[in-house]
């Protein structure tokens, strides 16, 4: 597949001594650029949603690491661990559903603590080729999930999981890049994803960027396509996937799945290995970010509401294993996830 031809966005780039980040707040009626010179920075366009997407804000927290250090002067890694031990606790309670922003700073807190007194060039390195396994695994994902995929299928994705959401590519929007490229699917579908709307200014404008065509419909519009006989797949991302292979995901990826499971339509999560957390038992047992009412009540600033006296609004919710057909990771394509397959597949694997 010719990748750079369909898949041209990136969110993140890091040029030496500040990290430079679309802000997919403005997206896509402006492009502009943060620019994150300190860790406090980066935690903040985390906090905020500039930067989203499990595998994006995994990113920006390893270089959140390199900016926390960036002032530092000792001679070896683990001192330096003890200058800045409070940045780091900053950069991974920044958002706290999605596992891979605390495996990133884990991963470099290891890292540093392996290094003498090249420490400064080693973390730099460690960050970018976090960046680059990512942008790997996603071509790998891409490949093993458009196989799974019938003949010209008609799909539909949820939030936004593409180049946006990661180093590059994509997860779920990475099959959906490489099914079309392969010639696997004829129809993409895209749902708007109240209440950022991540599938309506994000999904679909960066499929546009790559000349894929893509429909967009309420959230709500899915059992009724499914009716209808309109949908052979939902493919989505994850936040976070327990050792029994519940998928904790974006608000509204269980009520997708509902519907699938009823209509007979497969569903797909996609998602990097890093994102399998196997010290989490059960979706359960996951803290389910909770955001303000505003962004309910609320769009671009303006009140869409009547005043009420309270809004309930948790970003995520809990698709158990049982409404999963296939977990597509890049070092392993799994039909109908359960504790016993999980275990045998990432039973070494250590988020902690």
């Amino acid at each position: 597949m010719e990748f750079e031809r369909i898949d041209r966005v990136r969110p993140l780039q890091w040029n030496g001594d500040n990290l430079q980040i679309l802000d997919q707040r403005l997206l896509p009626q402006r492009i502009q650029h943060l620019v994150c010179s300190n860790a406090a920075e980066v935690a903040e366009a985390i906090k905020v949603l500039a930067v989203r997407g499990a595998p994006a804000i995994g990113i920006a927290g390893a270089y959140g690491v390199v900016l926390a250090a960036r002032n530092v002067v000792a001679d070896s890694g683990l001192k330096v661990l003890e200058s800045i031990r409070q940045e780091l606790n900053m950069l991974e309670e920044a958002r706290p559903t999605a596992v891979n922003l605390r495996w990133a700073v884990q991963r470099m807190r290891a890292r540093l603590s392996a290094l003498g007194s090249d420490w400064r060039h080693g973390i730099e390195q460690e960050a970018r080729t976090i960046q680059a396994e990512d942008l790997a695994a996603n071509h790998a994902m891409g490949r093993m999930g458009a196989l799974c995929l019938p003949e010209a299928a008609r799909v539909l994705t949820h939030c936004n999981t593409g180049s946006l959401a990661t180093a590059g590519f994509g997860t779920a929007l990475g099959v959906i890049r490489a099914g079309v490229s392969m010639g696997r699917i004829a129809k993409v579908y895209a749902s708007e994803t109240r209440p950022w709307l991540q599938g309506s200014r994000l999904t679909i404008w960066e499929l546009l960027q790559d000349g894929i065509e893509a429909t967009l419909i309420v959230d709500s519009a899915s059992a009724y396509l499914m009716q209808q006989g309109k949908l052979d797949a939902v493919i989505v991302g994850a936040d976070r996937i327990c050792a029994n292979g519940d998928v904790a995901n974006k608000i509204g990826t269980y009520a997708h799945a509902l519907a699938a499971r009823a209509h007979g339509v497969k569903v797909m999560v996609v998602a990097p290995s890093t994102t399998v957390d196997m010290a989490t038992g059960k979706g359960t047992d996951i803290e389910i970010e909770q955001r303000s009412s505003a962004e309910l009540t609320h769009i671009g600033g303006l009140a869409v509401a009547a005043e009420a006296a309270s809004a309930y609004n948790p970003v995520f919710d809990i698709t158990p294993a049982s409404y999963v057909d296939f977990l597509i990771t890049e070092k392993v394509v799994i039909e109908c996830p359960d504790a016993v397959k999980m275990g045998a597949f990432f039973g070494s694997v250590d988020n902690t």
